[in-house]
């Protein structure tokens, strides 16, 4: 699981500061090749994935931007590398809201290009609580340094502007329902 800085013991990180009850169920938005569906399911969590171009079992073929899945379903949703290539964070953020709980997680891993102060702004305006959050830049740009030397990443657009690379926890908050 190295699709993402840090790989499975990042994915360890995350859930461990969100601290899910066994059997919780959890999506992970961006699921890929479902490593971290699989990871997870051994953690004793009920987790599946979403991607449009899955790679492996328990990842569904669809979009996270409209999964189709019921409001509030999910205890938690994980997101590693996946809202910014989305090309609509917003609406990534929007759906990761309504599909959670009162009370569920969000543990989210990925670069950001607006600076920490825009990150917290965002959260807030979907009603979510942020819980942790960890600038995990130093991390990012060894990854991406190394993926682009071995061939398997493009380097960003020109203007694309500064970017930081940021893990965190949030929280949905209750009463917010109507935000999204």
């Amino acid at each position: 699981m190295n699709r993402h800085p840090g790989g499975e013991a990042r994915t360890r990180q995350l859930l461990e500061k969100a601290g899910f009850d066994s059997g919780a169920r959890i999506l992970d938005m961006g699921a890929g090749d479902g490593s971290a569906v699989r990871f997870m399911r051994e953690q004793g969590l009920r987790a599946e994935g979403i991607d449009l171009c899955p790679q492996g079992p328990w990842v569904e073929k669809g979009d996270f931007l409209r999964t189709g899945f019921p409001a509030e379903a999910f205890d938690g949703i994980l997101s590693q590398c996946s809202f910014y290539v989305s090309g609509d964070v917003e609406a990534a953020f929007k759906e990761s809201v309504r599909l959670l709980k009162t009370g569920g997680k969000l543990l989210f891993s990925d670069v950001w290009f607006s600076g920490e102060d825009e990150l917290r702004k965002i959260l807030d305006k979907n009603g979510l609580c942020l819980l942790f959050l960890e600038d995990e830049t130093s991390a990012w740009k060894e990854y991406y340094i190394e993926a682009i030397w071995n061939g398997t990443m493009e380097a960003a657009p020109a203007g694309a502007g500064k970017c930081r690379y940021y893990s965190l926890t949030a929280v949905k908050q209750s009463g917010q329902e109507m935000l999204v």
